[in-house]
């Protein structure tokens, strides 16, 4: 197994991901708090797109690494790499 393109980029995505985690916690204490519908709202909106700068910034990392090193190689293992990607921007859009 190869390691993964984002790697050089751990420390950031944990850092991201332990901030998202606490904007979670967040919530559900807004929650037990009885705050304003609203309030909650914004917040999980600002998760939402915390998640998704993650995820592209994971799948950018996938296609400069993971992707290309399988161009090079070609075959098989370019073309599963390439329906892989494309399965992986499917979920991401829905």
């Amino acid at each position: 197994m190869t390691t993964p393109g984002y790697v050089a980029d751990k420390d950031q995505l944990g850092k991201r991901l332990r901030r998202i985690e606490g904007q979670v916690r967040g919530i559900e204490k807004m929650v037990e708090e009885d705050r304003y519908c609203i309030d909650v709202l914004t917040q999980i909106s600002a998760i939402q797109s915390g998640l998704k700068a993650v995820a592209l910034s994971l799948l950018d990392q996938h296609l400069a690494h993971c992707v290309v090193h399988a161009a090079r190689e070609g075959g098989e293992e370019e073309a599963r790499k390439l329906t892989e990607v494309s399965e992986a921007i499917a979920r991401l859009v829905k």
